[in-house]
């Protein structure tokens, strides 16, 4: 079984910059598209960004659009970031990373998306 495991969090200033990374024990995101989603207290899991295949453009929530950007390590299969710019109080949260399969790509469901990592906490302070 594959495993992902997130890192990168941790406290930060409304404003600041930060990139999450995300590394996979095997190489699933060869033939997988990498994903980020967020956990908020007291909500539900909510899509963030899903990138696809080398030339595809990735999809974004309406809420980070401009401000974070999902990339991967073209010479590395099982690494895959989320830089984020700007954060806001409201992206305090526990960021997952996950994955789903092609013929997925588009859905923002999170039943859509697995295997998952165990989250990494990213608390912004006003």
């Amino acid at each position: 079984q594959v495993h992902l495991v997130e890192s990168g969090g941790g406290f930060v200033q409304a404003g600041d910059s930060v990139r999450l990374s995300c590394v996979a024990s095997g190489r699933i995101f060869s033939d997988t598209l990498p994903a980020w989603f967020r956990q908020a207290p007291g909500k539900e899991r909510e899509f963030v960004a899903v990138i696809g295949w080398r030339d595809a453009t990735p999809l974004y929530a309406d809420s980070v659009k401009g401000r974070f950007t999902i990339s991967r390590d073209d010479a590395n299969d099982t690494v895959v970031y989320l830089q984020k710019n700007n954060l806001k109080p409201t992206g305090t949260a526990l960021y997952y990373c996950t994955a789903t399969s092609v013929s997925e790509f588009g859905s923002t469901s999170a039943r859509d998306f697995g295997p998952w990592g165990q989250g990494n906490q990213v608390t912004v302070s006003s």
